[in-house]
């Protein structure tokens, strides 16, 4: 790996870090280290970059804001990528916006309603980047990004860079193309957005932040709701019902705000969070027959 560290610096893919603790870059704060987190400069760099890590049988692993991402203790060995530099931001008119996947959601969705701009307001508390939303179909409030995403331009495993529409990128209901297909990498996103009137955008995105702070217990370290809602149910609900608010294993507790949220109380593993995830989908699934989507995506656990 030391020659493979050096080739990346001739090449000047982008910043390197070596040896770095995953705590940094995930939500839950929890994680062992990676051997490298490489920040390509461009598109091409971030293909040079995956054709040096395929070529060595080098692992690799693209990471937006680590808000849905449970990395497990032991050592990442090999290289995960952050897409930061693709942060550029062009409004095409007066409604449409292309952004890069390393764009900050909530902080897009604040530009949007400071334009007069209306349907990014689901997004304003979700921590994430564009290409991790898009990634995973964030959403609140009855919306996300499948109503607003025009289309991405997107990174092919056999490095070809293409435009997918709407239609192709199958949005569903926490889910999408990428998501089933991950060696497909989003770079950017073209949103449609409506004109709306500033003042009320903002108060909406005021009053439900105001209502997140009540509801969800965004004081502790989480990665937001642990179990997608079953058809015709709330997960959430199901959790509280069998009593299990406040069950905690090692630094790891079911939130006694909101029992869809494990959150690290401090000093978690990331064992202990998959633990207490584990029991409590076999708590509800042993007493509802409900068998929970678990919303995070479990990384180095093989």
């Amino acid at each position: 790996m030391d020659e493979f560290l050096e080739v990346l610096k001739e090449r000047e893919i982008g910043k390197i870090l070596e040896n770095v603790s995953l705590k940094k870059y995930t939500t839950y704060c929890v994680g062992g280290n990676a051997k490298y987190i490489v920040y390509p400069k461009n598109t091409q760099k971030l293909i040079e970059l995956i054709k040096l890590c395929n070529y060595r049988n080098i692992k690799y692993k693209v990471l937006g804001n680590g808000s849905n991402t449970l990395f497990s203790d032991s050592e990442y060995d090999g290289v995960i990528i952050k897409l930061d530099e693709f942060n550029e931001l062009t409004m095409l008119g007066a409604q449409t916006i292309k952004v890069g996947a390393g764009y900050n959601l909530m902080r897009l969705a604040l530009f949007a309603a400071k334009k007069g701009l209306t349907g990014l307001e689901f997004a304003s508390g979700i921590p994430g980047s564009v290409g991790g939303a898009v990634f995973m179909n964030a959403g609140a409030y009855k919306s996300d990004m499948g109503y607003i995403v025009k289309r991405i331009k997107v990174l092919t495993p056999d490095y070809r860079i293409i435009t997918m529409t709407n239609g192709e990128l199958n949005f569903h209901y926490r889910t999408s193309f990428l998501q089933q297909n991950p060696g497909y990498i989003c770079l950017e996103a073209t949103i449609g957005l409506k004109k709306g009137k500033k003042d009320a955008i903002l108060s909406v995105m005021k009053e439900r932040q105001e209502k997140r702070r009540a509801s969800q217990p965004l004081e502790y370290p989480s990665a937001g709701s642990v179990f997608r809602n079953p058809e015709n149910g709330f997960a959430g609900k199901m959790i509280e019902d069998l009593g299990l608010k406040g069950l905690t294993h090692g630094g790891a507790k079911v939130s006694d705000k909101h029992a869809n949220f494990i959150i690290n109380i401090g000093g978690a593993t990331a064992n202990d969070i998959k633990t207490l995830i584990s029991l409590v989908h076999d708590t509800v699934e042993e007493n509802y027959g409900v068998d929970l989507k678990i919303e995070q995506e479990f990384v180095n656990w093989e």
